[in-house]
């Protein structure tokens, strides 16, 4: 055997690039990593929150909707008389119907899917009938009338309370005489119903059918659609008859018949017609099922769904809903609310990517002398870029993954490929920044590179054109958005969505063209002073790189995208305040129904020793008051209200509340005072503060005016656009101590905290139809619909993220020259300088680019604000329903001071911290450990 060589050609030992890169800058990997999952994160989580917002929505929406509107109802009339009896009667029986149903649940088009729960079938009289049964209840002498149905499945919706459930005796038909019924506990009370009573129903041809109640049953979901599709089941109502003086009213309600007792029904007069009721499962519908929904719907309206329908029924059969109509109000709300969202996704995106290519940069710069020296030693640029790109996917595309995975676990949603794009998107554009970087930065071996201080290079003709492209895109986006708004009627448009971006860009770009100026100005005060530190630090800061213009950037995009933010909130908040007020008049008001009741001085001192109340305005409102023709002598039947009130009280209200301010002395008579215990002259002139409508009315001289309150003749002494008192257009405030017949309606109460139990508890021993309202419930009761709480979510995410990522790339700037500032602080201390020193050498260094940028970013902040608003309406975002939401006509941009303030401040203290931390812990590691022979810094 030959002996083995020592030493083999051609198998010298290699170790892997990226295990060798990552062993050593460990750190550096695991921050990177963690940016990348963070934003990979805040990426996927965007389109599963908006989808996860918008699905709810959906479903909310139909689910609080009103049965009665909400159901798909097939209805047909009876079997024609010229079919055979027996014929007619098996066609309305339980098997008959049941089938028909089962064929209907079935035919039903997707993604319309129905809650078999909650549907029904059955026969009902679609004309009420008299009942003359003495001892049934008569308010107006009027005899109610009842509605007879053969609801299917009345057992499974209710309990028996009193009594035996209905049933059929042998098979009936249309020549019964008599059939058993229930009613329900409300009815029962209501029309003074027992078991055993019975009532006496019409036929046809001059025959009785009798009606035997059998039990009182309670309903075990009375909202749910079994019950409230047709509220007159469960519920009795009292129904006006109208007549040409005051109303009269009169009972109507229903009893519930077995289903096989249906054909006793075709000999009634009540017309009877067949009927099947699918409530809507809305479980599984999501946002994206919004076009099929209403396309689905349209067709079982008028299209082939309701020839299939017709096919299963009859060819009189008829489909009504009104999904159709909740859905489209839904997508309003939805194409209303989803461009303003989109808005600050684009802010957030641009911001994390800038701070990306940031990362990328630093990582460059501090490899460049390495990557230079590959490159001088024969190093392709193509070997060189294919390593960086593979050092650097090994940490960001798991931490891409890990983001993607993390937002589908606590977000949800369906909307995953957008999800999983967004992701993939922040690792490509990590792993592909650094390579490109790189090989810009290395196409040609170079020693040293020219200087390119931020205070002396030139912008080259390209970086001219480029701003200048960018400056008339800004411009177009910002037009575009004040003329036609978020909402325009082509969708979402990414250029106008990406104005407040665009804004920050240009203001960022100028900002670095001028910023030379007042440093240079600095420079020259400074350098007259005895110190060396200031001249030093700002000599320094001029000398920084121009590369400088990414971090100011991302701070001006950020801390914009957090001041629009924080507006949009700021908008939502103050047009839902502004709406409450409107709708209650004060931070409470007290009053009967219509305003009508008088109310007790007892009442009103309980109101006014109550806790929290400061001032109690007593108001007397009358309404339909009619006002004299125009002058134009064309009568009409506009009426207006009439406010009693105390000037100087509702003044102070007026003005607190901020509606309809005005002087009291307007409304102060200007004749001689009425004699105590005389009748007031009605030639007496009363000045009036009016609406601009009832003042275009009156016109210029007084007027008669005949009201409850007394004749008298008024005169208009000022306008106002809208008064505390009342939330209508038409009305006239006069000095309640001018009144004939006094008296108090309402009370207006302004205070902090009121007690509402001791109002309401007040109220209630004055009356029983005396209602609270409170501004605080009202607001309330503004944010109730999932679109609107998630949007609010995102902006307030976005905020935060605009901040975050603020005090980042401030962080990331800082870092960037971190080494060089290190070494210079331990050169100094070799020259005497002291620990204090150092520390005000590196923060007047880096507090010039961190006042441009705060300075910059509130001012550019408050601008956007001021350039967008005028486009933006927050109505569907901020109202939906609700008392007062139709009493505004916008809702604007608002800017906040905080988050307009803070973030900037944030970036001062975080530059300032990170200075003095730098300082003190280059002292500690002493001059030597930095100054290391052969180093180059």
């Amino acid at each position: 055997m030959s002996p083995r060589p020592m030493f083999l050609r051609g198998t010298a030992a290699c170790a892997p690039w990226v295990r060798t890169r990552l062993r050593t800058a460990p750190g550096a990997a695991c921050a990177l990593g963690l940016l990348v999952l963070l934003t990979a994160f805040l990426a996927a989580a965007l389109p599963l929150a908006v989808d996860r917002y918008e699905d709810e929505g959906l479903r909310h929406d139909l689910a609080t909707a009103a049965p009665r509107r909400s159901i798909l109802e097939v209805s047909s009339p009876p079997p024609g008389l010229q079919l055979p009896t027996a014929a007619r009667e098996e066609a309305v029986r339980e098997t008959s119907l049941a089938s028909v149903h089962r064929t209907l649940l079935n035919g039903l088009p997707d993604p319309v899917r129905a809650d078999t729960g909650q549907s029904a079938y059955g026969v009902r009289t679609a004309n009420p009938i008299s009942a003359g049964e003495r001892w049934l209840p008569r308010p107006y002498g009027i005899d109610p009338e009842l509605t007879y149905a053969t609801q299917s499945a009345l057992p499974d919706h209710s309990a028996l309370r009193e009594g035996a459930w209905p049933a059929v005796h042998g098979e009936v038909a249309t020549s019964t005489k008599e059939v058993e019924a229930a009613v329900t506990e409300e009815t029962a009370k209501a029309l003074r119903i027992r078991a055993g009573a019975t009532v006496s129903v019409p036929a046809v041809g001059g025959g009785e059918l009798t009606v035997r109640i059998t039990g009182i049953v309670a309903p075990l979901r009375p909202e749910a659609a079994y019950w409230s599709a047709e509220p007159l089941l469960r519920t009795p109502s009292l129904v006006a008859k109208p007549t040409k003086t005051e109303p009269r009213y009169y009972w109507t309600a229903a009893l519930l018949l077995p289903p096989d007792a249906a054909p006793a029904l075709l000999a009634t007069t009540g017309q009877p017609e067949l009927y099947w009721r699918f409530a809507p499962n809305v479980s599984r519908l999501t946002a994206h099922d919004v076009p099929r929904l209403r396309s689905s719907v349209a067709s079982l309206e008028g299209g082939p769904g309701l020839l299939k329908v017709r096919a299963a029924v009859g060819e009189t059969a008829t489909l009504t809903t009104d999904l159709d109509e909740i859905v489209s109000a839904y997508d309003g709300m939805r194409q209303a609310i989803r461009p303003v969202v989109t808005v600050a996704a684009v802010g957030i995106g641009a911001v994390a990517a800038v701070v990306l290519l940031m990362t990328g940069g630093l990582i460059t710069g501090r490899r460049h002398n390495e990557l230079a020296l590959l490159r001088a030693r024969g190093g392709s640029l193509g070997s060189i870029g294919g390593r960086l790109l593979a050092e650097t996917a090994v940490t960001a595309v798991p931490a891409a993954a890990l983001g993607l995975l993390l937002a589908v676990l606590t977000v949800g949603g369906t909307r995953l490929w957008s999800s999983a794009v967004g992701a993939a998107a922040v690792g490509a554009l990590l792993c592909v920044a650094l390579p490109v970087r790189t090989v810009l930065l290395h196409r040609r071996p170079r020693l040293h590179g020219g200087r390119d201080d931020v205070a002396t290079l030139r912008p080259s003709r390209q970086r001219t054109v480029a701003e200048l492209t960018l400056l008339v895109l800004a411009v177009g986006a910002v037009v575009a958005l004040r003329r036609r708004g978020t909402d325009g009627a082509g969708g979402t448009d990414l250029l106008v969505s990406s104005a407040p971006v665009l804004v920050g860009l240009i203001a960022a770009l100028v900002l670095v063209r001028l910023y030379p100026l007042p440093l240079r100005l600095a420079l020259r005060y400074v350098a007259r002073l005895r110190g060396a530190v200031g001249f030093l630090a700002l000599a320094r800061a001029g000398r920084s790189s121009a590369s400088g213009t990414l971090p100011l950037l991302a701070l001006l995009v950020a801390l914009t995208t957090a001041a629009f933010g924080g507006s949009v909130l700021a908008g939502v908040a103050d047009a839902r305040d502004t709406a409450a007020v409107l709708a209650t008049g004060a931070d409470a008001r007290i009053s009967g129904q219509a305003d009508s009741a008088p109310l007790s001085d007892g009442l009103v001192r309980a109101v006014s020793e109550a806790d929290g109340v400061r001032e109690v305005a007593r108001v007397q409102i009358e309404y339909g008051v009619s006002l004299p023709p125009p002058e134009s002598g064309f009568e009409d039947a506009e009426g207006a209200v009439l406010i009693g009130v105390d000037p100087l009280t509702y003044a102070r209200l007026a003005r607190s509340t901020g509606i309809g301010a005005f002087p009291a002395d307007r409304l102060k008579p200007s004749g001689p005072a009425t004699p105590k215990g005389t009748m007031p002259s009605k030639d007496r002139v009363l000045p009036v503060l009016t609406s601009p409508s009832v003042a275009q009315r009156l016109g210029d001289r007084p007027r008669d005016l005949q009201s409850m309150a007394g004749d008298f003749k008024v005169r208009v002494a000022g306008t106002v656009a809208h008064t505390p008192a009342v939330t209508g257009t038409s009305f006239m405030i006069v000095d309640a101590a001018s009144l004939t017949h006094r008296q108090t309606t309402a009370l207006l109460l302004t205070g902090d905290r009121l007690d509402a139990k001791a109002l309401r508890t007040a109220a209630h021993h004055a009356g029983k139809d005396f209602s609270v309202q409170l501004r605080s419930e009202v607001r309330a009761a503004y944010v109730d619909t999932p679109m609107q709480v998630g949007a609010e979510r995102i902006y307030t995410a976005a905020i935060a993220a605009g901040a975050g990522y603020a005090l980042l790339a401030v962080l990331l700037s800082l870092l960037r020259t971190a080494p060089e500032r290190t070494t210079l602080l331990a050169r100094l201390r070799t020259m005497g300088i002291g620990s204090r020193q150092g520390g005000r050498l590196l923060g007047f260094e880096a507090m010039p680019q961190a006042l441009l940028a705060a300075v910059g970013g509130l001012l550019v902040g408050r601008a956007t604000i001021a350039l967008l608003a005028p486009g933006i309406d927050l109505m569907h975002l901020a109202l939906s329903t609700g008392p007062g939401s139709g009493l505004l006509y916008n809702a604007p941009l608002r800017a906040d001071p905080w988050s307009l303030v803070l973030p900037a401040l944030g970036v001062i203290v975080l530059t300032a911290a990170v200075a003095g931390v730098q300082a003190w812990w280059t002292g500690r590691r002493g001059s030597v450990t930095e100054l290391r022979a052969g180093d180059s810094r």
